[in-house]
């Protein structure tokens, strides 16, 4: 018995890297699964349908139902027809999992407003119109799981990363606020903040000399927040690095509380009171 036997699940950009080991493990775990991928490259430009077809095949072979999608997700009306097609070939969706990715790296001062909108687009936009269109069934058919992926640039920032850093803040954003609309309809919304080795990290010093932090590590993440292993869970941010796993959570300090002066902190007294008010 699989965690997934009789469900439906949606992965986009399921062709290559973290989808595509997730497609291949919700498969193995008993979900009817689509792929979708455009092929682009790794900046987003381009198409080949080759990239969803060779996982679908795979699957076929295995005798998993499995179809392939190549619309491009970035967009709202792309974003619905893979969810429609999803729903059209299993006749509803349990389980929406976006995975899409592009390389944008640019030092702030020199980022060009082109390569900002692509890396917004495929990361976040389409995560948001996805999880907007899958939320609309998944309401009416009381229940469904959705998963999506942010990153740590988007929970600390991190050198260089500054469109990504702002589209996988977005998508934290985005998770939260899904998981409080959502929970009553039955519709858990989470995140998982991945560290892999992929074709659009490989290059990155981190990975140099790495075999241990791939793909395959990041997929039980997916399947855990995807089934029924979760339970309720939601509006969480599970971060998977090789062997580790851990949660990100934002908290507020303890803060302070000023009663006089109608309570009007001056700049000074910010000042004063910052290091012991910033701690956790």
């Amino acid at each position: 018995m699989g965690h997934l036997d009789g469900k439906s699940a949606l992965i986009i950009g399921g062709g290559r890297g973290i989808g595509r080991a997730v497609a291949l493990l919700f498969a193995r775990e008993g979900a009817s699964v689509l792929v979708n991928d455009s092929g682009a490259d790794p900046n987003g430009k381009g198409s080949d349908p080759a990239v969803a077809n060779s996982v679908v095949e795979e699957l076929k072979k295995a005798g998993i139902t499995a179809v392939a999608n190549h619309d491009d997700c970035s967009t709202s009306e792309g974003a619905e027809r893979i969810v429609t097609a999803a729903i059209d070939t299993f006749g509803r969706i349990d389980t929406l999992v976006h995975a899409a990715g592009i390389s944008g790296d640019q030092a702030l001062a020199r980022a060009d407003d082109r390569t900002l909108r692509r890396v917004m687009d495929v990361h976040f936009t389409g995560a948001y119109h996805a999880t907007r269109i899958a939320a609309v069934a998944m309401q009416g058919q009381r229940g469904g799981r959705i998963v999506l992926t942010t990153g740590a640039a988007g929970m600390l920032g991190n050198f260089g990363q500054s469109a990504y850093s702002a589209a996988a803040a977005a998508t934290y954003g985005l998770m939260r606020a899904a998981s409080i609309e959502l929970q009553r309809h039955g519709v858990f919304v989470n995140a998982v903040a991945p560290m892999a080795k992929t074709r659009l990290t490989e290059e990155l010093p981190v990975f140099a000399h790495v075999d241990t932090m791939t793909p395959e590590h990041v997929a039980p993440a997916y399947l855990f927040f995807g089934s029924e292993l979760s339970g309720d869970q939601t509006g969480n941010v599970l971060s998977v690095a090789g062997g580790r796993i851990s949660c990100y959570k934002f908290v507020e300090s303890a803060g302070r509380f000023k009663e006089s002066d109608q309570g009007v902190w001056t700049a000074e007294e910010i000042r004063d009171q910052w290091t012991a008010m910033a701690k956790p």
